[in-house]
């Protein structure tokens, strides 16, 4: 089976293909608008394609008192699953398209797009009991979508396609009804006007002084410097006493909104593009990334099989504008012996992970500690791969693997107890993860770091919630850890401040 497929030329071109960001402008209103933004590397398989959807035909939100939401993600799953027509499917596409080969089509064709928040670990860890002021009826656990059509672009081919399913909320496929919605949807598109218009481009040219990590007035923290570094300093000593062998600390900063969420997005995707960014729209929250960090893909391959594939980072130098420096500092970081403990103390923890749910002996490391550069920062980047069980589903996949190892440390439960404790408030999104499930059979989640929260705090206030961490080890120097916050919070501060 494939979906509706439609080439999409709507005169809204740029550098040779559509303009990502007045298709974004022109749809953002619509309810849980999501932006699966590969808004970088788009010579690498991980940001090739970027997809926006909307207007889901089934919506599930839960926050930490509600009932857990794993099995209506799991039942979502296999019902998507279930979905798939068989290869007797007819073809509808336009006739200049009929040839069209599913395997040609994104991979994203439409499906389920989740939010799972870092909290939503709890529930499936029953010694995970965060301080009773942590859990309330406004603390995110999920939110999922699904969605029977997407805007799929392909950076490679500089093709965009409107993808309809006929998916309905029973997960029923209706080829006419993916007929009528997409043209609902080409309509919905050429309703809009709203652009970037050239005076609000961001000028984010760098210079040598930038990596120095700005500290806005206005924006407030859950700590303080000093207090940072006696977090850090805890978990150094707690791990000389080896109750673990790293712990993610990470320290929250909050701003006022100046702007709306969409808004906010644009501006950050200009300053920091990124392989896994990502908006979505959860409703009464918004959920903007530049994340680099992918956390689960899974592709079918040709006989069948479900590869997984998973990226952990860990080691993060700045990038300072001056070519010379940054490579001094890249060749630093590839030599850096705390860096690559903390990396492969992480790959090994995911090889577990995965494991639980893939064929045995097919998990392999296929990339140790690369050096990946992004916009501001350097970061050490490792690659496990692993062939999914038959008997295993992709939310079974989610659930052996929640969250990112590289975002808790190791062991996984002992370092959350340790975060839980230190940090003294809920993470949110942060930390959590965000991708889709796709009636294609493929899936893609990213870990949500780089990442801002749109919010109406507990004051009635709408502000902007960032958190930014760091792994640590042994090894670790405390203020060194604090430092490094601030150069992740760097294009986060600067989006913000641009919007004012």
């Amino acid at each position: 089976m494939i979906p509706v497929a439609r080439r999409l030329d709507l005169g809204l071109q740029q550098n040779g293909g559509v303009d990502l960001g007045s298709l974004f402008s022109r749809l953002r209103q619509l309810p849980h608008c999501v932006w699966l933004d590969s808004a970088s590397d788009h010579a690498y398989d991980r940001g090739r394609y970027s997809f926006i959807t909307a207007d889901p035909v089934a919506w599930c939100r839960a926050d930490m008192n509600s009932p857990d939401p794993w099995p209506v993600l799991g039942q979502w799953c296999r019902s998507l699953q279930h979905a798939r027509p068989g290869s007797t499917a007819a073809t509808h596409c336009d006739a200049r398209d009929k040839s069209l080969a599913a395997s040609l089509l994104p991979p994203f064709w439409g499906g389920i797009v989740a939010m799972i928040a870092y909290e939503a670990a709890w529930w499936l860890e029953p010694t995970l009991h965060p301080p009773a002021n942590q859990v309330a009826a406004d603390l995110p656990g999920m939110a999922i979508g699904v969605y029977d059509w997407t805007i799929a672009v392909d950076h490679q081919t500089n093709q965009t396609w409107l993808l309809s399913t006929g998916l309905s909320e029973t997960f029923a496929i209706d080829m006419q009804r993916a007929e009528q919605r997409a043209d609902q949807i080409t309509r919905w598109i050429k309703s809009g006007s709203r652009s970037v218009s050239p005076s609000e481009q961001i000028d984010h040219h760098r210079n040598d002084q930038e990596h120095a990590s700005p500290r806005p007035a206005n924006v407030s923290s859950n700590f303080t410097d000093s207090q940072f570094a006696a977090g850090v300093a805890e978990i150094i000593r707690r791990i000389r006493n080896g109750d673990s062998f790293q712990v993610n600390l990470a320290q929250t900063l909050t701003h006022p909104a100046t702007r709306s969420s969409g808004e906010l997005y644009e501006r950050l995707r200009q300053i920091n593009p990124a392989p896994y960014a990502a908006y979505f729209d959860c409703g009464d929250y918004q959920i903007i990334s530049s994340s680099p960090e992918g956390f689960l893909q899974l592709r079918v391959g040709p006989s069948g099989e479900r590869v997984v594939i998973t990226r952990p980072i860990k080691g993060t130098v700045a990038r300072t504008g001056d070519d010379i420096v940054d490579i001094e500092l890249g060749e630093k970081l590839l030599h850096s012996k705390k860096d690559h403990s903390e990396n492969i103390m992480i790959v090994d923890l995911m090889r577990n992970d995965l494991s639980r749910v893939c064929l045995d002996e097919s998990v392999e490391v296929t990339g140790l500690c690369e050096l990946e550069r992004y916009q501001r920062v350097q970061h050490l980047v490792s690659t496990v791969r692993g062939v999914l069980g038959p008997d295993a589903g992709i939310a079974d996949l989610l659930q052996a693997c929640f969250p990112g190892g590289s975002i808790t440390g190791a062991p996984k439960v002992e370092a959350m107890r340790t975060i839980a404790e230190l940090e003294r408030r809920a993470r949110g999104p942060y930390c959590g993860s965000l991708g889709y499930v796709s009636l294609s059979g493929a899936a893609d989640f990213n870990i949500l770091i780089r990442t801002i929260t749109s919010k109406i705090n507990s004051a009635g206030d709408a502000v902007w919630e960032f958190p930014v961490g760091g792994g640590i080890t042994a090894q670790s120097d405390p203020d060194r850890e604090t430092e490094e916050t601030w150069v992740k919070a760097a294009s986060l501060l600067e989006a913000i401040a641009s919007t004012g």
